[in-house]
């Protein structure tokens, strides 16, 4: 099958059953959605896994997908967004310790250890902080800084306006401001000495 110029023809060419164009769409979208499921779950074998499903999801379900007044990121953001709150729903049932690999716990010989625990422990302070945000101002945050999504594309997934974008990325940024000065952080991100 000749390979198709742009996404919508990508998109047309899946719906058809071409295994090729699923691959295109895969690779094509695999490191966006994974870094949007890290940032809300935190523990990187667990986003891989729900990246999977939600792959396995856009086959399953990509008949359903329409072109009018929706994107077909917004659209997987969407699929994506519905198994990371399944997933929280799930651990808010049965609280679970994160595993970390064993590089973010050991540092080798060229790393310093006091750079490396104040990255985790700032880390830490942000994921606090970002949880502390509303669910739309933690979403915002999440699209447009983790994803690096632009501002047409967050509100088509949220399915809200530029405008309500934009206002609740400046609420989220200036309490996201205020938790970190609280916890001791000052503009570059490293804490004061105490």
């Amino acid at each position: 099958m000749a390979q198709p110029a742009d996404e919508r023809s990508w998109v047309e060419s899946a719906r058809a059953g071409d295994p090729e164009a699923v691959a295109w769409l895969y690779e094509g979208y695999f490191d966006r959605i994974y870094k949007y499921v890290y940032l809300r779950l935190g523990d990187p074998t667990e986003a891989e896994d729900l990246c999977e499903q939600v792959f396995v999801k856009m086959i399953e379900s990509i008949d359903s997908f329409q072109w009018q007044g929706s994107t077909f990121a917004s659209w997987l953001y969407r699929i994506a967004h519905n198994e990371v709150v399944d997933t929280l729903r799930r651990h808010s049932r049965r609280p679970q310790v994160p595993l970390e690999p064993v590089s973010d716990i050991l540092p080798s010989e060229r790393d310093d250890p006091h750079f490396l625990a104040e990255q985790k422990d700032f880390h830490s302070d942000l994921r606090a902080a970002i949880a502390d945000l509303t669910e739309l101002q933690a979403q915002v945050i999440m699209l447009k800084f983790g994803s690096g999504l632009s501002n047409a594309e967050v509100a088509a997934i949220l399915d809200r306006t530029e405008g309500a974008i934009k206002a609740l990325q400046y609420s989220a940024l200036q309490n996201l401001q205020k938790k970190m000065v609280l916890k001791g952080y000052e503009g570059t991100g490293a804490k004061r000495n105490a």
